[in-house]
């Protein structure tokens, strides 16, 4: 692992995480479109997204436990194949027509429980495979690949599928987890070295809830980055109906037209390390997260397909900058060995509001209207920008010294952002 390349390593990462991604991407286009098919209920559709990331709400704790107890290539792996299963089980039913909206509730939830462990695991893999100095970098590229895999072929894909057959996205996703399965188990990685004392996983889960709440800054993160997720889940719940019904965009269009926020998010990646350095990570962080909360309150006000398409670019570049950065921070901040039930904890608040979001979002959508939900939506992200500043601004120096060269004095200021 040398410190101007990333190495072998981090490619064979990639070339894993980019090949579940592409499966996760044409899953998460057809499934919206089967319950569309099924529905047309805002409160419906919503129920999918709720289903979804339930799991985290119940179950990052436990999966934070297991990343941390276990080699997380073999847990990424596991719960690829676990996957493999679902959406095999589910294309299955589809084609004999037994597929109701309650099996695709079913099936979001297995695919999120599977989720929460793989991507717990996968958060922990790239501080193992590349420098802390590397971290931006590393995340932009996993980032791209993921928007890459996800939205520009993920997305498209799906949605030509489902126009073909339905079940056709649902059993090709088999096919691609079990590939992406064998190629994490290739990477060569720097993994935690086991621990000799045994301990319950009740200590595990407090052991990581306690180091959390301790450290001031990522206290303070986690909390606007809870509310930023429930925001953005209310539009998101009903993103899928905006599309069909607000912008007349038929289902085989559905997955072309998220092509726009994959090129935004593309953007966001390539750019986002660089605005980090040139702007400074607190101020990019400010202006991404307001940016973003702008796009929506606009696609609220005005329902224009290409006035959208653009409108969504922006706000894909918004969340890649955001995501990037964050999840530097995080990686540069928490230890190696505690990380899995850090970020178990983490996920539990800000991915466990994400259900909450969703079923607020198809209610509101239900009273009001879906460009009402945009519209809230963005003045929310508005006003959460400024709490991003107030959170951020007082640790700066902390934030300098976690992406020095001097480890020794970012451990220094972590602890002493952990004293009460």
């Amino acid at each position: 692992m040398s410190r101007g390349g990333l190495g072998p390593s981090f490619w064979r990462l990639f070339v894993s995480s980019a090949t579940s991604n592409l499966a996760d991407g044409i899953g998460r286009t057809a499934l919206p479109l089967l319950a569309a098919s099924l529905t047309r209920d805002p409160l419906l559709i919503s129920g999918l997204v709720t289903l979804a990331f339930l799991p985290w709400l119940l179950f990052a704790l436990l999966s934070g436990v297991l990343v941390d107890r276990v080699d997380r290539r073999k847990a990424m792996a596991a719960a690829n194949i676990f996957r493999a299963l679902v959406v095999a089980a589910l294309g299955v039913a589809v084609l004999v027509d037994a597929a109701g909206i309650v099996a695709l509730y079913v099936a979001a939830f297995l695919l999120g429980a599977a989720e929460t462990v793989y991507d717990s695991a996968a958060r922990a893999m790239l501080p193992a495979v590349v420098n802390r100095a590397q971290l931006d970098r590393g995340n932009s590229l996993l980032v791209t690949e993921e928007m890459v895999g996800q939205t520009f072929l993920g997305a498209p894909i799906g949605a030509l599928l489902f126009a073909m057959l339905a079940a056709a996205p649902l059993l090709g996703n088999a096919v691609i987890f079990v590939v992406a399965a064998v190629l994490i188990l290739t990477v060569r990685a720097r993994l935690p070295q086991p621990r000799t004392q045994r301990s319950t996983i009740r200590a595990d889960v407090r052991t990581g809830l306690q180091w959390l709440q301790a450290h001031r800054l990522l206290r303070g993160l986690m909390l606007v980055t809870t509310a930023i997720c429930g925001i953005g889940a209310m539009a998101e719940a009903v993103l899928v109906l905006y599309v069909l019904e607000d912008l007349d965009v038929p289902s085989a269009g559905f997955g072309l037209f998220l092509v726009a926020f994959g090129i935004g998010g593309l953007l966001g990646g390539a750019v986002a390390g660089w605005l980090g350095r040139r702007l400074g990570r607190i101020a990019s962080m400010v202006v991404s997260n307001g940016l973003g909360g702008a796009a929506y309150l606009v696609l609220g006000v005005f329902a224009q397909p290409v006035l959208a398409a653009v409108l969504f670019g922006v706000y894909g570049l918004t969340v890649i900058v955001w995501n990037v950065l964050s999840m530097s921070l995080r990686q540069a901040l928490i230890p190696p060995e505690l990380f899995g039930r850090v970020q178990g904890a983490w996920r539990t608040l800000v991915w466990g509001v994400i259900p909450v979001g969703s079923l607020l979002g198809g209610l509101l959508a239900s009273l009001t209207s879906v460009r009402t939900v945009f519209a809230v939506s963005g003045i929310l992200q508005l006003l959460s920008a400024a709490a991003v500043l107030v959170v951020l601004r007082p640790h700066r120096d902390e934030l300098a010294a976690a992406f020095a060269a001097d480890a020794g004095a970012a451990a220094e200021l972590s602890e002493v952002s952990r004293q009460p």
